[in-house]
């Protein structure tokens, strides 16, 4: 039997997520913390792959892989602030030591898998567009390759088309979502 349970974050609780994400964009000083972070972030992912989580938390944190996947793939190329941003993200999943200390069984991950969903959430839209990059990447190459083409072959142009207009939506989406009026974490 399964059971929903709504949680309703204050815009207070919110703003400690939020300076959570302002922490981590100040501990960003240079190519060498970032990649300290990604590696971390990676590591969390993989305990939470190998340790006994209750599926509700695991899930969360799995998603996680994505926004790894998203500042680590070439292909897509954020700017670097934008990576910045989502590597700020991180920040509060490499803390041990955050509002439940991870190293407590059982509920260690529970504020993590909070983070993750409102993370998930606020990120659906570059989420969502990178998902769309990578199934079109996919096909593409599966479409040459059919053809008897060779994938590689003006691969930085074909790449280059899909990724400007799947980022220029992006842009576009989030500087409308920006203006709008209500709470949203300041996290691009």
């Amino acid at each position: 039997m399964s059971v929903d349970i709504t949680i309703t974050l204050s815009d207070e609780d919110l703003e400690k997520f939020q300076q959570s994400i302002d922490k981590g964009k100040l501990a960003l000083t240079n190519q060498e913390e970032a990649e300290k972070i990604e590696d971390a972030a990676a590591e969390a992912i993989e305990t939470a792959r190998s340790i006994d989580l209750p599926p509700f938390i695991s899930d969360r944190l799995l998603k996680l892989q994505i926004l790894l996947n998203m500042i680590r793939d070439e292909e897509w190329q954020l700017s670097d602030e934008e990576r910045n941003s989502i590597r700020s993200v991180l920040v509060y999943f490499v803390d041990p030591e955050d509002v439940i200390p991870d190293h407590i069984p059982g509920i260690g991950f529970l504020d993590d898998a909070l983070y993750a969903e409102i993370v998930i959430q606020e990120l659906q839209m570059e989420i969502r567009l990178y998902q769309e990059f990578c199934q079109f990447r996919i096909a593409e190459e599966n479409r040459r390759r059919n053809k008897g083409l060779d994938p590689h072959v003006g691969r930085d142009d074909w790449i280059a088309d899909k990724r400007s207009v799947l980022h220029l939506r992006m842009r576009e989406r989030r500087a409308l979502k920006s203006g709008r009026r209500g709470w949203r974490m300041r996290l691009l």
